[in-house]
Formats: structure tokens, C-alpha cells, sequence
């Protein structure tokens, strides 16, 4: 059996960690995140952010995997989801359904994430029925030489014990008194030590992070995703997260890590705060076009509609406005041949483009 290189504290670690250049670093990323929050409520319909910042951070956190596919394949599997899709789109949409699903249930339990909700995420992200590691094994490899660099528990009552104590770490806001940002640094480095899962521990401790921040009220919803940032410093991630514990947990591999993650905060806050302007920007430059240009037409549920799903189509227009497919179809036509969104055949069926927000989702993450 192999033997764990690491003996994983109890949280918080027994060191100081609100040195001066940690509470420098906090103060940046808290006003970052402030902001970001404060924009965000100004969104008419906070279901439009939810699903399409969902999306976009399903599709950075899974490149980090290595499972990478395009906005447009991503955006087409949305569209015809009873169509042929690819293994690494099937896997960002199963990605983002698990973001929703343990939001869902951090609203409908008052603010708590439990280790039922994460197994559940586990679940639905695998497609699997297992939960926490039972059997001995796992070991995590240099992405290159193959070398093990890391061997996290492996005795199964362990990986529950430290769950169930990450568990309260997270939801008693009473066990240690840290800034939220600093626990949420604390709290990813827990979960990835432990590794409590077979698979997908990366993603499931990048979903955590978001859902954290929004338990804490720091965010209203689920907007900040910091896999984009991670991707470009993988490098950093992954050797500052084995600083500490090569050290076993030394006050200077501490102080890098959570430094680390309030960097990655502070980025990553005003990337996304460059989105939802962009996007509520978008939405009010349509809405006035709309209202001078095709007045009968003009509803918020149609202008939700072009934004919530940036390919959509005549069924989802049905839906939405409750109307009739020959009103749907009319409606957009209207709207290809006036600019709003750009016509694409499908088949025997049409599809519409909100090109203005494929361009902002592709300038922001720098793919074009």
C-alpha cells in the first residue's frame, strides 16, 4: 500500500497567516470582488450570467484536464443536445450542470455545502454512483516524466474523517476567524490534498471555490470562476500547492499558496467584471435598438433569450415567451435580417447567432 507523503493539518494550519503582504494582497482582491458583486446586481435576469458564465468556466476548468473543445462545438451542443456531441463537450456540459446543481442546493439548504452535495456533483460530473475513495492506490503524477509527486490518504475511514472535518470547516464560520478569502485558499488546498474522489477532484475543488465564495455572501451568485487564470499559471498552482506540502506546511509555503489565490481572485475578478459590463453593455444597446426599430416585437424575455443562450433556436424562443413556433420563427427572422443575431441552417431548421456575445466570451478569454 502505498504510503501518503503528506500529513494533512487540521484547518487552519498552526502557523500565521495575516502577514502584511497577505492582508496587502486581501485588501486588492476584496475590493475586486466588491465590485465585481456590485455590477453583477444590475443584471436584469441573474440566470443569464449563472448560465453562460457556467459555461465558459466548465470549458476552462476542463482544458486544465486537458479535455478541450471550441465556443462553437460548446454552443452547438447546447443547441442540439439530442445530437452527436464530442467526449470533451459532453464532459464541459456535465461540468457546468454540476456548477448548477450545487448552487441549487446551497440555496435550497440555507447556505450550506455538505459532502452529500459535493458526492452528488462527483456523481453527476463522472456519471458514476460511487462517492469518497474506499480502496488504496491513488497517486498523483508529474503531467510530463510521470513521476509520483504526490500520495494523498488511502485509507478510507481517513478521506472521511478529513472530509467531515473540511465539512465543518467550510460551513461553522465560528471555527476559525479568517477572512473568507483566506479560508477559501485554505479550503482548496484541503480538498485537493485529500482527494477524496476517484476522479475529477480538480474540478470539483475549482466548483467548491465559487460556491464557498457565494455561501460566504461575497458573491451574490455563482460569476467568478478562476480556472482561466490557473490554466495560464499551471505551473505556479501546481508547485505552490506541493510547497506546502513538501514543507509540511512551513509559514512561508503557507503565506506563497493563500498569496497565490487572492492574485488569481483580484485577476480573475476584474476579467469577469470586463464580461458582465460587456454583457449588461450588449443588453442595453439591444434593448434600445429593439424598442426604436422593432417595437412590437420587444419583450425582456426576448432580449433574456438572445443572452441566455448565445446560439439559440426557434424551440427555445417557444419556450421562453410562450408562443407559437410560426411567432418564433417570425421573431427571428425579424432579428437576422435587422443585425440582432445571424442566421445559420441546421438541417432542415435554422439556428441564430448572437455574434456581438460569441465575440466578448472570445476576447475576454483571449481566444481571439
Amino acid at each position: 500500500m502505498l504510503k501518503p507523503t503528506y500529513q494533512i493539518p487540521a484547518l487552519p494550519p498552526p502557523v500565521l497567516l495575516e502577514t502584511a503582504p497577505v492582508l496587502k494582497a486581501l485588501a486588492t482582491a476584496s475590493r475586486a470582488l466588491a465590485e465585481l458583486k456590485g455590477r453583477a446586481e444590475v443584471i436584469p435576469n441573474q440566470g443569464i450570467l449563472i448560465d453562460t458564465l457556467a459555461l465558459q468556466e466548465a470549458k476552462a476548468s476542463s482544458e486544465i484536464e486537458n479535455i478541450v473543445t471550441t465556443q462553437d462545438e460548446l454552443f452547438q451542443a447546447e443547441l442540439f443536445p439530442e445530437g452527436p456531441r464530442s467526449a470533451a463537450a459532453k464532459e464541459v456540459a456535465l461540468y457546468r450542470d454540476a456548477i448548477k446543481l450545487g448552487h441549487s442546493r446551497l440555496v435550497a439548504s440555507g447556505g450550506i455545502i455538505s459532502n452529500n452535495v459535493l458526492i452528488d456533483m462527483f456523481r453527476l460530473l463522472k456519471a458514476r454512483e460511487d462517492g469518497f475513495r474506499v480502496v488504496p492506490g491513488t497517486a498523483l503524477r508529474h503531467d510530463r516524466t510521470g513521476e509520483i509527486v504526490y500520495v494523498p490518504p488511502q485509507d478510507g475511514n481517513e478521506i472521511l474523517a478529513l472530509m467531515m472535518a473540511l465539512e465543518r470547516f467550510v460551513n461553522d464560520d465560528e471555527v476559525a476567524p479568517l477572512d473568507p478569502l483566506i479560508k477559501m485558499a485554505l479550503i482548496h488546498h484541503q480538498f485537493e490534498s485529500i482527494h477524496p474522489f476517484p476522479d475529477g477532484n480538480g474540478r470539483i475543488g475549482r466548483m467548491l471555490n465559487v460556491l464557498y465564495l457565494t455561501r460566504t455572501g461575497l458573491l451574490e451568485i455563482p460569476i467568478l470562476y478562476l480556472s482561466r487564470h490557473i490554466t495560464r499559471t499551471k505551473g505556479d498552482y501546481y508547485r505552490l500547492l506541493q510547497f506546502v506540502r513538501d514543507t509540511n506546511g512551513t509559514q512561508e509555503a503557507w503565506t506563497a499558496w493563500v498569496l497565490y489565490m487572492l492574485q488569481a481572485v483580484a485577476a480573475t475578478a476584474e476579467t469577469t467584471l470586463r464580461l458582465v459590463e460587456g454583457i449588461r453593455s450588449q443588453m442595453a444597446s439591444a434593448k434600445r435598438r429593439m424598442r426604436e426599430e422593432v417595437p412590437r416585437l420587444y419583450s425582456q424575455d426576448l432580449l433574456n433569450n438572445l443572452f441566455r443562450h448565445p446560439y439559440t433556436r426557434i424551440e427555445f424562443v417557444v419556450k421562453d415567451l410562450t408562443v407559437s413556433r410560426q411567432t418564433a420563427a417570425k421573431y427571428l427572422d425579424v432579428l437576422a435580417e435587422r443585425g440582432f443575431v445571424q442566421k445559420q441552417p441546421a438541417g432542415r431548421s435554422n439556428y441564430y447567432v448572437n455574434t456581438a456575445l460569441v465575440r466578448l466570451f472570445l476576447e475576454v478569454s483571449g481566444e481571439k
